[in-house]
């Protein structure tokens, strides 16, 4: 039953995807919504159940709250270390050697980057498998209480991932890679349940670590690329939208 609802979350996952792949002529409008809908998911999904899973505390400090301050500052990190990366090299126009700086990068941003989000997602979508998964296993009503919560937001989930990976200047060709791994993520987490359980504390380490490295994608990159070219009232709008979106479909098990 936990597969067969999951494959929900992947029909979800490809519409997301698909949208952000159709609006591109609203560049701006589609990095504002995708803004939202990871600040959404961050503040009122992500953080929550971390808090609630991972309990303990280190030095008067919720575990889960280290780990997500971590996830920001190894993502900024990451970023710096392949935005500093030599990518100098020569190339041949007409049989006359050319320096090209930059050859690997996209508005100054490394593909490297967008894929290394693109994948974090992909872990965080095979762990919605697993919630639907170990949900059924407490009971049928747990189970799809939990199942309609995960196949809403998985719409945002591939309408990031698509984005993210498309914003970092990698080819259409990897984002649409990725966006597939993410819609199958969580049939295989889901399916892996009947095998394998996954401790509760460890799992809110993982989710309020994945939180913040989510939130500063969403916080340096996302919003300020939004807002570049195009500081209208309507991007604004667009990512108070996501993040009551999120609130709406967090609030439908309760």
């Amino acid at each position: 039953m936990a597969v067969i609802v999951a494959l929900g979350a992947f029909l979800m996952t490809l519409a997301g995807g698909w949208t952000a792949q159709r609006v591109t002529d609203r560049r701006h409008l589609v990095l504002g919504l995708a803004g939202g809908l990871m600040l959404g998911v961050v503040g009122l999904d992500l953080l929550p159940e971390a808090l609630e899973a991972a309990g303990t505390e280190v030095f008067g400090v919720p575990a889960a709250l280290l780990l997500f301050v971590a996830g920001f500052l190894l993502a900024h990190l990451v970023e710096r270390l392949l935005a500093h990366l030599p990518h100098s090299r020569l190339r041949s126009t007409g049989g006359t050697p050319m320096a090209s700086h930059g050859a690997g990068e996209h508005n100054g941003r490394s593909p490297e980057v967008g894929l290394t989000a693109a994948a974090a997602m992909v872990g965080h979508s095979a762990m919605d498998g697993v919630a639907i998964g170990a949900a059924f296993q407490v009971g049928g009503g747990m189970g799809t209480a939990v199942a309609l919560a995960v196949i809403a937001h998985d719409f945002a989930d591939g309408f990031n991932t698509y984005t993210i990976t498309s914003l970092y200047g990698n080819a259409r060709r990897r984002a649409l890679a990725m966006l597939f791994a993410d819609a199958a993520a969580p049939v295989v987490g889901a399916a892996s349940t009947a095998f394998v359980t996954i401790p509760e504390p460890l799992l809110g380490a993982y989710l309020g670590f994945f939180a913040g490295a989510l939130l500063y994608l969403a916080a340096a990159e996302i919003l300020p690329e939004a807002h570049h070219e195009h500081p209208a009232r309507s991007t604004v709008l667009c990512t108070i939208t996501g993040a009551a979106f999120i609130w709406l479909v967090v609030g439908l098990p309760e």
